[in-house]
């Protein structure tokens, strides 16, 4: 048989997925590859156009900004504070070896970024759920200073990194450091080592202490929060932590130096600056949203009139109690404001009570809850019961500790009866409640407890002030805003406008609480706020007097006040209706005494006058707002238990009661018409009155005590959360 030929084998195909790896491989390596060589191409072409030394050294540090009053006056010139340069070889071996410490301890190793530190900040990212933070070198620092922007970009940040090798790549370590040291942001203005320490210190640069340059070393991290010129023992506190780092990483000399010779650096004095800062501090920091990046200088002109803002710190000045603080904001009707005092000393306290305090506002919160019941349907005039009431086993009382019977909603609102707003919170429901605050513009977190109508949850004076602006403009929405226009190199850059298009109540709504704003200014716990013409506003008073606010409009103007401490103790004496309103009327006499007098929609109208006033109206005590403990239970002002009143105690008697001199001083129209600058009625409209509200009618009617009406926790609507 003859041989056949073999069949030829074919070679045999390595696995499929040993060809994708090889293949991923490759394509891994090459785009490596490429990616090192742009890399290189992007460094040195960076390189070659980085400016010289000598030139950095001369080029400008910051942006300067000058910011102007309404009247087009210069208020505040913004920008950098230089000190002198200062070689590295004059520089203190201390400050150096401190800000390696602290910002780059890998500094003299690394080439402009340090992947240790990267790969570090991203485990800490994963730990703490927090996006990666504080890993840009001292190189990177320096090239986002001189060259970019803080915009948070990954654009931004890789740019930087580029610039970083390349300024490594063109410069040494100790020209690095020394450009680093004279150009950083330390805060207060000043850039630059020599500026900081002259601001903070009172002395060059050049005779800086180890504990002097721990503290300036740990300014970089957040120069606004640990300034000494805003908080000197925060400063200090970070000085510590600067040491404990160079102690722990062998730094010479730090071993023997203590926390308490950092606690016993001496800070130069602040020079004084006014009230203005407040507002400058609040609306500067705006900008970054208002326009595009640049580093043009900037002309901002804004809102604030110097001289109500003068008014507005003496008013603070001259009626906030001994050992309080006060705070003041005034709007236009668009929104602009006026004054903004955040404080009785900004030297002493750059804290600004008028935007950043959360405080209960007691009282004052009844604005919401009366219009969310105006808004489902009741009037000024509708009869309500004061009466004893338990909601979900919350009672709560009323300052008097006495109980009125059937009163009308106006009567109830200008002497801040607390059962009634209880009742209103219930009936429309207290989710609403919270909808209406938010719709207004109150942006803390609010509570649907019970005894939320009483004001038991922290809010803002700007978002106060800001709701009460919008009732003033009849139930449209205004927001606060500083800045009108922003110009570089005189082109207008950003023009506010005014948006009127948001209406949050309908007119009728709004003139129905302006109607009871101004009774309760006119009769009720506000009658301090009195300035010669119509006036709307409301009291507010916290438990054992720890805060106090008026809130009020008159010709066109809102203004809202608070005082109090910023550890909450008891002020003695301190209610919403005594040095709160007077700081508003002080105010407001001057800040409107220019423009024409208003009138509201509606007129004046008496309360039932035998309504018993309470306490705060005529004897000084708080109104109640928030008689509570932190689940809603009454509180005495005393802290002691509560007594019940029987029947047979002695209502207080109107004001003027067995008094000849003071019978002037009655509730009847006659009265309010002369307070008010409006003309008298004529005999015609007082027969109009209802008998019970004429100037003649008998005021001996009863206090009647009814029985305490009792709503379980089924028979409660609960709100929608």
């Amino acid at each position: 048989m003859a041989n056949r030929p073999r069949p030829r084998s074919t070679p045999k195909q390595p696995p499929r997925w040993r060809r994708i790896l090889k293949w991923t491989v490759a394509i891994g390596l090459t785009t490596a590859v490429l990616s090192l060589l742009a890399l290189v191409i992007a460094v040195y072409t960076a390189r070659a156009s980085l400016p010289s030394f000598d030139t950095l050294k001369s080029s400008p540090n910051g942006q300067m900004i000058r910011v102007h009053a309404a009247d087009g006056t210069v208020i505040v010139s913004l920008g950098p504070s230089y000190g002198e340069w200062i070689p590295y070889s004059q520089i203190p071996e201390p400050m150096r070896d401190a800000m390696v410490a602290v910002e780059d301890r890998r500094f003299y190793s690394h080439i402009g970024v340090d992947p240790v530190g990267i790969a570090r900040g991203i485990q800490v990212s994963f730990e703490r759920d927090k996006r990666v933070a504080g890993v840009s070198t001292i190189t990177q620092q320096l090239a986002r200073n001189v060259f970019l922007t803080s915009n948070r970009s990954y654009g931004r940040k890789v740019r930087e990194g580029i610039l970083a090798l390349a300024l490594e790549r063109k410069f040494t370590k100790d020209q690095i450091l020394e450009l680093y040291l004279n150009k950083a942001y330390f805060g207060g203005g000043a850039y630059g080592i020599d500026a900081a320490s002259r601001k903070f210190f009172g002395h060059p640069a050049t005779s800086l202490t180890l504990p002097e340059s721990a503290i300036i070393a740990g300014l970089v991290k957040a120069p606004s929060n640990y300034s000494p010129t805003a908080d000197a023992s925060a400063a200090v506190e970070r000085g510590r932590v600067v040491l404990r780092l160079m102690q722990r990483q062998g730094v010479p000399g730090a071993a023997e130096v203590s926390a308490a010779d950092v606690q016993g650096v001496k800070l130069a004095p602040e020079p004084m600056q006014n009230s203005v800062r407040y507002f400058t501090d609040w609306a500067l920091p705006q900008l970054e949203m208002l326009i595009d990046e640049t580093i043009e200088p900037l002309e901002v002109w804004t809102t604030l009139d110097l001289s109500m803002q003068r008014s507005a710190d003496a008013a603070i000045r001259a009626n906030t109690p001994g050992g309080a603080q006060g705070a003041l904001v005034a709007l236009d009707r668009g929104g602009e404001v006026r004054a903004m005092v955040g404080g009785k000393d900004y030297v002493a306290s750059i804290y600004n009570r008028a935007t950043q305090a959360t405080r209960q506002p007691g009282s004052a919160f009844k604005l919401f809850v009366y219009l969310a019941a105006l808004e489902a349907g009741r009037k000024p005039d509708d009869q309500v019961v004061d009466e004893p009431v338990t909601i979900e086993g919350w009672s709560p009382r009323n300052s008097s500790r006495r109980f009125s019977g059937t009163i009308d909603l106006r009567t109830a609102f200008a002497y801040s009866i607390n059962t009634i707003a209880a009742k209103l919170g219930l009936e429309v429901g207290f989710g609403t409640v919270a909808d209406m605050a938010r719709r207004f513009g109150i942006t803390t977190p609010i509570n649907t407890q019970p005894s939320m109508v009483l004001g038991t949850s922290d809010v803002r004076l700007i978002d106060m002030t800001r709701a009460f602006a919008s009732i003033s403009q009849k139930g449209v929405a205004v927001t606060p805003y500083g800045i009108t226009r922003v110009t570089a190199n005189n082109q207008v850059i950003y023009q506010h406008q005014v948006d009127t298009s948001r209406v949050l109540v309908s007119p009728q709504v709004a003139a129905q609480m302006t109607d009871l704003l101004q009774t309760a200014v006119n009769t009720g716990t506000a009658r301090a706020a009195q300035i010669g013409r119509p006036v709307a506003g409301k009291t507010g008073t916290t438990s054992s007097n720890k805060d106090g606010w008026f809130l009020g409009f008159s010709s066109g103007i809102t203004t809202g006040v608070w005082m109090g401490r910023d550890d909450a103790k008891a002020i003695p004496g301190l209610q919403g209706g005594t040095a709160p309103a007077r700081a508003f009327a002080a105010f407001m006499k001057q800040a409107v005494a220019s423009r024409p007098v208003e009138q509201f929609d509606t007129q004046v109208t008496l309360p039932d006058w035998q309504l018993e006033p309470d306490d705060e109206a005529y004897y000084g005590n708080a109104d109640a707002g928030a008689f509570v403990d932190a689940d809603g239970n009454p509180l005495p002002p005393d802290g002691g238990t509560i007594q019940p009143r029987g029947e047979d105690d002695d209502a207080p008697p109107p004001p003027g009661a067995g008094d000849p001199d003071a019978e002037q001083q009655k509730l009847d129209q006659e009265w309010l018409d002369r307070v008010t600058g409006r003309a008298p009625r004529d005999a015609r409209d007082a027969r109009d009155l209802p008998p019970q509200r004429r100037p003649d009618a008998s005021r001996e009617a009863p206090v009647r005590q009814p029985p305490t009406t009792i709503i379980r926790d089924q028979d409660v609507p609960r709100p929608n959360q």
